[in-house]
């Protein structure tokens, strides 16, 4: 039993330390450029768009209040922080806000949202300003369904509402481990 407690404290300290940061998907299993034109993600369960330049590789994902945005150079694979992202769509311009803590760029314009949120192919102009340079990123958005914006996106949360589950199950395991050591008495059965 102990050792099931343990495994499981282990699993779930390990899901709720671990940041989930997908770097863009311009690469193969190896690493590797792909080459083929900035196309939207069909499959999966939100929107998503990928491009790439000489310089950068985006990828943006619409779901719950945000077109959320990931930035890499290209060369390095390195992501790229704290820049300057705007974007263009059937004439509204946004600017994303960026999000240190998980190291996206964000739109939350309710205008914007609204447009993406049709069904329908949706043209991105990227504008991107960081580190001294700049470069202009178009890609295409495709949505299937229309997209609901009525809470977040729970991927950025889950970990946190989790964090009562690993204390409660570390707390569990330190006591039964002291009590097995005798640091605790065990509490006398009625006679």
């Amino acid at each position: 039993m102990k050792r099931l407690i343990s495994i499981l404290l282990l699993a779930l300290a390990a899901g709720a330390c671990t940041v989930t940061l997908a770097s863009p998907g311009a690469h193969g299993p190896n690493g590797e450029h792909l080459d083929g034109a900035a196309a939207a993600s069909t499959g999966g369960t939100a929107p998503r768009v990928e491009t790439f330049s000489e310089l950068f590789e985006l990828v943006g994902t619409l779901s719950g209040s945000e077109l959320s945005v990931m930035i890499d150079r290209y060369e390095t694979n390195a992501p790229v922080l704290d820049g300057k992202l705007d974007v263009e769509v059937e004439g509204i311009k946004a600017q994303a806000r960026f999000h240190a803590d998980i190291g996206d760029y964000a739109f939350d314009d309710p205008r914007l949202l609204a447009a993406l949120s049709r069904p329908g192919k949706h043209a991105l102009l990227f504008t991107l300003v960081a580190d001294g340079e700049s470069d202009l990123l178009d890609g295409t958005l495709e949505v299937t369904a229309q997209v609901s914006h009525d809470h977040a996106p729970v991927s950025r949360w889950w970990w946190l509402l989790s964090l009562p589950l690993v204390i409660a199950a570390v707390a569990l395991v330190r006591w039964r481990s002291r009590r097995a050591h005798g640091q605790l008495p065990r509490q006398e059965q009625p006679t």
